[in-house]
């Protein structure tokens, strides 16, 4: 397994350790949970362990594209397990902030079916033997919902010092950006998906 590839499990691995530390029920075993105050804001402990652990993962996410280009190293392994590491990292996180209600269910909801539809569409072309790579809309999606999960992690900061509902705007665009490169990804295999209606 080359680099790229391993850089891509590793981001897989990290995910249910980043739910453990999440969820963990630290009151039930008397662990108090650090906080820190800012203004009117606090940030708990276990959320800034979260967020390097997400923000490691998501560095992974940009090294292991880099490393495949430039070493020539793509490969149809790479191209299957890389947005599914993705997807795993982004929707764990998003699931995990609207069970807590952290932010509103709807726009989770949303990017949720716009992946299930994008996966529904990669199997149809990979039974045709077409492998399909993540495509431009889909990558500024990622992006987007990594900078999401940041700000929301960082409960808004410095955004809610100023009262800016910064995080859940960038929830809401996240998922009008989905819904965008969902609609990209089904224009693009359409014809697989209707020859035989």
């Amino acid at each position: 397994m080359n680099l790229p590839n391993r850089l891509s499990i590793f981001r897989i691995c990290l995910v249910p350790l980043i739910v453990l530390i999440y969820l963990f029920p630290y009151a039930q075993f008397g662990i108090e949970v650090m906080e820190f105050e800012f203004s009117h804001v606090s940030l708990r402990l276990t959320n800034i362990i979260v967020l390097i652990l997400f923000i490691l993962a998501s560095i992974t996410d940009c090294l292991d594209g880099y490393i495949a280009r430039k070493r020539q190293l793509i490969t149809s392994f790479g191209k299957f397990i890389d947005p599914i590491a993705d997807k795993m990292l982004v929707n764990t996180m998003l699931i995990l902030f609207a069970a807590s209600a952290t932010v509103p269910v709807l726009p989770v909801i949303i990017m949720i079916w716009r992946d299930t539809i994008v996966d529904g569409l990669r199997m149809q072309a990979s039974a045709k033997g077409k492998i399909v790579a993540a495509g431009f809309m889909g990558k500024v999606k990622t992006v987007l919902q990594m900078v999401t999960i940041v700000v929301i992690l960082l409960n808004n900061l410095p955004f809610e010092l100023a009262r800016f509902p910064m995080g859940e705007l960038l929830l809401w665009f996240s998922a009008c950006i989905s819904l965008i490169s969902g609609v990209s990804y089904f224009m693009q295999l359409k014809d697989d998906i209707t020859e035989t209606m």
